[in-house]
């Protein structure tokens, strides 16, 4: 059965990141409303004093005589009031009622009022030539002898106020957006280094056998991450503590059965041979029942060593120190022989088939003994009439082994739970094969004491039930 792993929450990285980013958007936004306020008013402000000064030099080049007022223009200063090489620019000077006296009349003219107020200073105003936005500046002159004004009127394009404008939001959005890419950049760093030390710890534990519950180490822990890992600690030490009670009651409670399972089987046998010897009880009475609770008691007997093998194999492999690098042919020849000669009562052929050469494999001779033995064990009581157990080197070292019968197999939606304990497939209560359920488990768990794997595989892949064992070297 598989476990649903449950999705994890959003990661610390971006529960930083997030609300650091929306606050340099919205201050991003901010820098963006506030450069091109900045860059209105500032090119507003450098070219209106441009066209103010032109507007006053147009006035103070004003005269008046008998026949009204007069703009003594030189060709230049024509030529350059009216031409720009982006902007275009023009002028017109105009009397009180708007009439054209100088220039060109095509320019827009600003309200009366605003005319009216121009006479202290020149005053700027907004309107369109030829279709085009323009900025214009008015400067109103009163004749000091006659009763007469009139209003000189300068406008030019906005291009170049537009391009100074851009120019201006640029230099300052530009270097926002290279500053906030930078510590963004150097945030997300820091966060990923000061996260490492727990990606540390989490591939320590995915590298940890399922057996090792030492404490997580704790010395680059951050401060904020210390107490979960102290408490994942005390969660190890407490399992540790639990399954070692929990091993520690099925070897000392298969222990103790033994010696009443062990007084049983001996009473049994006394009371068949006392029974033998009395002549007036016939044995299809007493035979039958005798025999029935022989193969319970056997039955019992193999199921109590079975565990005490489970509880064993759980803590003697756990020391390195007790395996080595050895040729697992002798053993295996050693564990299959007397399973052979079970074979051959029960009407089965099986055969080893083994390079001549020896085969290296880190292991620990009874036990891997103890796996084969399960292995074969399981195949008599379940599989076909033919048994097959090869060996073999590894090309990058180790040794494979497999074991196989051609028997019916297993379904293949029930092959993962071949190794659960006291499974035995469907209606096991009915069955009366001796097996106990427990002996491909202490394969499992042996192999992988070994740091090795084993794999099950049956039909329509193979032919019958294959075990393959994989030891490295």
């Amino acid at each position: 059965m598989s476990m649903q792993v449950p999705r994890s929450g959003p990661s610390v990285r971006s529960q930083l990141l997030r609300p650091l980013l929306w606050s340099w958007l919205v201050g991003l936004l901010a820098a963006v409303i506030g450069s091109y306020s900045l860059a209105k008013t500032s090119a507003n402000l450098a070219f209106d004093r441009g066209l103010q000064d032109e507007v006053s030099a147009l006035a103070a080049k004003l005269t008046w005589s008998d026949r009204g007022p007069l703009l003594d223009l030189s060709r230049q200063t024509m030529e350059i009031l009216t031409w720009d090489r982006e902007d275009r620019n023009g002028f017109v000077m105009v009397d009180a009622d708007g009439n054209a006296l100088a220039g060109d009349a095509r320019v827009p003219l600003p309200d009366t009022e605003l005319r009216q107020q121009s006479f202290e200073q020149p005053r700027v105003f907004d309107a369109n030539f030829d279709a085009e936005p323009v900025r214009g500046v008015v400067f109103s002159v009163t004749s000091p002898m006659l009763d007469r004004s009139v209003s000189i009127v300068v406008v030019e394009t906005r291009r170049k106020r537009q391009a100074l404008m851009r120019d201006l939001q640029l230099s300052i959005v530009l270097p926002a957006l290279a500053l906030g890419s930078v510590t963004f950049g150097l945030i997300g760093w820091a966060i990923r280094r000061g996260l490492q030390p727990l990606r540390e710890v989490a591939s320590q534990v995915a590298r940890r056998d399922t057996q090792d519950w030492r404490p997580l180490p704790m010395g680059n822990v951050p401060k904020e991450a210390a107490p979960l890992i102290d408490r994942i600690n005390l969660l190890l030490a407490e399992m540790e503590q639990a399954i070692l009670l929990q091993r520690r009651f099925v070897a000392d409670a298969a222990h103790q059965l033994r010696t009443p399972v062990a007084g049983i089987r001996v009473l049994a046998q006394t009371l068949s041979q006392e029974l033998a010897a009395s002549p007036g009880m016939p044995d299809g009475h007493w035979r039958p029942l005798l025999s029935q609770l022989g193969r319970s008691t056997d039955r019992l007997s193999r199921l109590i060593g079975q565990l005490l093998s489970l509880a064993r194999s759980e803590t003697a492999l756990a020391v390195d120190a007790e395996q080595q690098t050895l040729d697992v042919v002798p053993l295996l020849r050693e564990a299959a022989e007397p399973m052979v000669l079970q074979s051959l009562k029960q009407g089965r052929t099986m055969t080893l088939d083994a390079p001549d050469q020896p085969v290296l494999a880190r292991a620990h001779a009874l036990w891997l003994g103890e796996v084969v033995n399960n292995l074969l064990d399981n195949a008599c009581l379940y599989g076909g009439n033919l048994i097959e157990v090869r060996v073999s080197s590894l090309p990058e070292g180790g040794a494979q082994i497999i074991v196989q019968d051609n028997g019916p197999g297993v379904p293949q939606d029930q092959l993962g739970r071949l190794f659960e304990p006291f499974w035995r497939g469907d209606r096991a209560d009915l069955r009366n094969d001796g097996g106990t359920g427990l002996g491909l488990t202490i394969a499992r768990e042996v192999v992988q004491r070994l740091g090795g794997q084993i794999v099950v595989a049956s039909r329509p892949d193979v032919d019958g039930l294959r075990f393959t064992i994989t030891l490295a070297a």
